[in-house]
């Protein structure tokens, strides 16, 4: 009997995840490696930039994910699952976190430009450019705050972000559209347009 070698890299999400249901390792491999640094990432963001406690929470995530993957709902497009479930294990954190810290500084790791070799007048425009837009962040309500991250930080779509959030589209949309707006009247001074 031959054995035929399935290429995992061209299995969409969903496929893969019904291989792992079946005990496939190398699909959970894949899965692992397309979104492991993505949820490292949203959760170090969500959990007041803390990047170790993001790391064990994406570990977490998985975890769970290796123990049942009958958990995802095969009706769902995995990526707005998956980013579902860890919204949902941040909300259970924060219920949990007896005291919040009103520091949030941070944001501009993700944003860092990690070419070392740009000219000094730039890596100081960019570094001021993070640190502004993350000051501007922080004075966004929580609720824009997020569909601001999902939708321009982690290039989720409107749908997703809807998705994930358990919101209408227009939802997100006006969401968005307050947010932005808000973000562009702190950041005008990189305007480009308006520099006399």
């Amino acid at each position: 009997m031959g054995i035929f070698r399935v290429n995992h890299k061209k299995q969409s999400d969903e496929q893969l995840l019904r291989m792992m249901a079946k005990g496939d390792e190398r699909a959970f491999d894949e899965v692992y490696q397309r979104y492991a640094s993505k949820m490292a990432a949203f959760f170090t963001r969500k959990l007041k930039h803390d990047k170790e406690k993001g790391e064990d929470f994406m570990h977490d995530l998985f975890a769970k994910l290796i123990d049942r993957p009958e958990l995802f709902d095969p009706n769902r497009s995995f990526k707005t699952w998956i980013y579902s479930v860890a919204n949902n294990m941040c909300i259970n954190e924060y219920k949990k976190m007896a005291v919040r810290s009103n520091t949030n500084n941070g944001l501009s790791s993700d944003l860092q430009v990690s070419a070392n070799n740009l000219p000094i007048e730039e890596q100081l425009f960019e570094k001021d450019f993070s640190s502004d837009l993350e000051k501007a962040m922080a004075k966004l309500e929580e609720k824009h705050k997020e569909v601001f991250v999902l939708r321009h930080i982690d290039g989720l779509s409107v749908k997703e972000v809807a998705e994930v959030m358990d919101i209408k589209p227009g939802t997100v949309k006006s969401r968005l559209f307050y947010a932005t707006k808000k973000i562009a009247s702190v950041l005008q001074v990189y305007d480009p347009t308006k520099v006399s």
